[in-house]
């Protein structure tokens, strides 16, 4: 998930957190642990992403493909993590030093704003296509959830309004809503949202903060609402995945009699569980081929921007020829740990996932055999290993 969405989920979860313990003995402890828990759990939401900075490790763009979402997205890792954020939160903030010295539920929350925090950043990576791999070093396997669109409006509206109401100052909740609606305002406009989106996200809105404002000063009945709405969400989109993954199975396989699809990555569109981009790829034990196109059940109209003109196959290439560039190129044997719909065209590889994206296929790796091999490459699996 985008850092906004992270940061949106661990504010909310650490004061959902902060009000279910008991109050502290005086109003400053209050709000001392208050401010602790809402940082620790946001900070923690986004600490893994702090692989970016090993980018540099590997050339371009193996660094990026090999090591975001990687050591620091596994359960292994996510343990020295938390201790290291909850010792840098210590040693930097005295008066929450103080507060923990002395409060046991300040204590109690703390952990729990950390430990959730870590849990949540894999739990919502895992929901789209770019997958985790959560068990390394036990196993090096890709999972990939294919349910939730990288960047999603719903989780900003459902847990966002609740958490400006609760703001104290009228100008910040103002500011708060106000960039809320802003920010659906520029995804309806830009065509990555359609109207029938808009009007549900804004009725999920309402009844959020309604139930919020509900509960009162002290309450947490829009945040649990926001909650419960979040987790039926990803529900939705996982069944209506797996039907639409379904559906396209067998309209390729039917298409093609003699290729089996391996795989089919699915791409979800922002707040419609009706509409999916697709890549698949098959293979007939010869030759593979790549497809992608845009599917929609119910027959819906897909917003325009992300529905991509292409339901035939867009490629189609020699396997033999990909197990040749596996086994001869090391650059080629590393990129292929992330591919998990591996196209070989043109003298170069990409992951067919990416190929639409705004500013180009991030994947894209020209083939050429480098003076070198790259050192400290991930032991991940090949996520197309069932093609080698």
């Amino acid at each position: 998930m985008d850092n906004l969405t992270h940061s949106i989920i661990g504010f909310g979860v650490g004061e959902l957190v902060h009000r279910s313990l008991p109050a502290e003995a005086d109003s400053l402890s209050q709000r001392v642990r208050h401010r602790l828990l809402l940082v620790s759990c946001a900070l923690a939401s986004n600490f893994p992403d702090l692989d970016l900075f090993l980018t540099k490790l590997l050339p371009a763009p193996l660094g990026y493909l090999l090591n975001h979402r990687g050591h620091t997205h596994t359960v292994a890792w996510a343990v020295p993590q938390a201790l290291l954020l909850a010792f840098l939160l210590w040693l930097c903030w005295p008066g929450g030093r103080a507060l923990l010295r002395t409060s046991r539920s300040a204590r109690l929350g703390f952990a729990l704003s950390v430990g959730i925090g870590f849990v949540l950043h894999l739990a919502m990576d895992y929901t789209n296509s770019y997958g985790v791999h959560p068990w390394y070093p036990m196993s090096g396997r890709w999972f990939y959830g294919d349910m939730v669109f990288i960047v999603e409006p719903l989780f900003w509206m459902a847990i966002g309004v609740p958490m400006a109401l609760i703001m104290r100052w009228r100008t910040l909740r103002v500011a708060g809503l106000a960039g809320l609606l802003a920010a659906l305002l520029f995804f309806v406009m830009r065509g990555y949202l359609g109207w029938i989106s808009l009007a549900v996200l804004l009725l999920i809105a309402l009844l959020c903060g309604y139930a919020q404002w509900r509960a009162g000063p002290q309450g947490r009945g829009g945040l649990l609402l926001a909650l419960g709405i979040s987790l039926a969400f990803i529900a939705v989109q996982g069944v209506a995945s797996q039907q639409a993954r379904a559906q396209l199975t067998a309209a390729l396989e039917a298409r093609d009699p003699h290729a089996r699809v391996i795989d089919i990555a699915m791409t979800a569109f922002p707040s419609q569980p009706l509409c999916w981009r697709y890549a698949s790829i098959a293979s007939d034990g010869q030759r593979y081929s790549v497809q992608g196109g845009v599917t929609s059940l119910a027959g819906v109209v897909c917003p325009a921007t992300l529905a991509v003109q292409s339901d035939s196959i867009s490629f189609s290439g020699s396997l033999q020829e990909l197990r040749t560039l596996k086994a001869s190129n090391c650059r080629a044997d590393a990129w292929l740990r992330f591919g998990r719909i591996p196209l070989l065209a043109n003298g170069e590889l990409s992951d067919y996932r990416f190929s639409t994206t705004p500013r180009g296929n991030f994947t894209t790796m020209p083939v050429t055999q480098a003076s070198s091999c790259p050192q400290g490459v991930p032991a991940w699996d090949y996520p197309r290993a069932d093609l080698f």
